[in-house]
């Protein structure tokens, strides 16, 4: 007996922007998708649903500004926030499995952090941002300090956060 497996093949090339490799690879495997942003603002939904299609993976772009929102849209326990504070590993991994949770999409992407250029203490600095990738397996957490103006930071963040989606998928 012969199985027979059929493979949409996946290339792109170097010119491709990040968020176009994403969303190729979302769409060939059928796979949805959560984001769950906080100090980018929406950027990295932005950036995804400027790609004609972007409506087949993704489900929901949330904003959790606040650590309100984080706790009532995502699930983040306020113990979380309270012993880590908003911007903490531990809070980025909650805000993802909270989103991955949201609609049971196969993948969700968090990002917290300190643009600035208020906002930053000693322990906090400028640019201290995490972010979360989740699947139902597993999650991985990732630190940067990124550096520059608020906007300089977003964008980076969003760069890093889709990379870092890009690696999970």
């Amino acid at each position: 007996m012969f199985h027979v497996v059929i493979c949409q093949s996946f290339s792109y090339n170097r010119n491709m922007k990040i968020e176009q490799v994403v969303a190729k690879k979302l769409i060939l495997g059928q796979k949805t998708l959560t984001l769950a942003e906080s100090c980018t603002g929406g950027l990295i939904g932005h950036r995804l649903t400027s790609i004609s299609g972007s409506s087949q993976f993704l489900k929901i772009g949330i904003v959790t500004y606040s650590n309100e929102a984080k706790i009532k849209f995502l699930k983040v326990p306020p113990a979380t926030i309270k012993k880590y504070g908003a911007v903490s590993a531990q809070t980025a991994k909650a805000m993802a499995r909270g989103a991955l949770n949201l609609l049971k999409t196969n993948y969700a992407l968090s990002v917290t952090g300190i643009a600035g250029p208020t906002g930053a203490t000693k322990a906090k600095p400028l640019g201290l941002t995490y972010m979360a990738t989740a699947c139902k397996e597993k999650t991985i957490v990732r630190k940067f300090i990124l550096k520059g103006t608020r906007r300089q930071i977003k964008v980076q963040a969003s760069e890093k956060a889709l990379s870092l989606l890009k690696k999970l998928i």
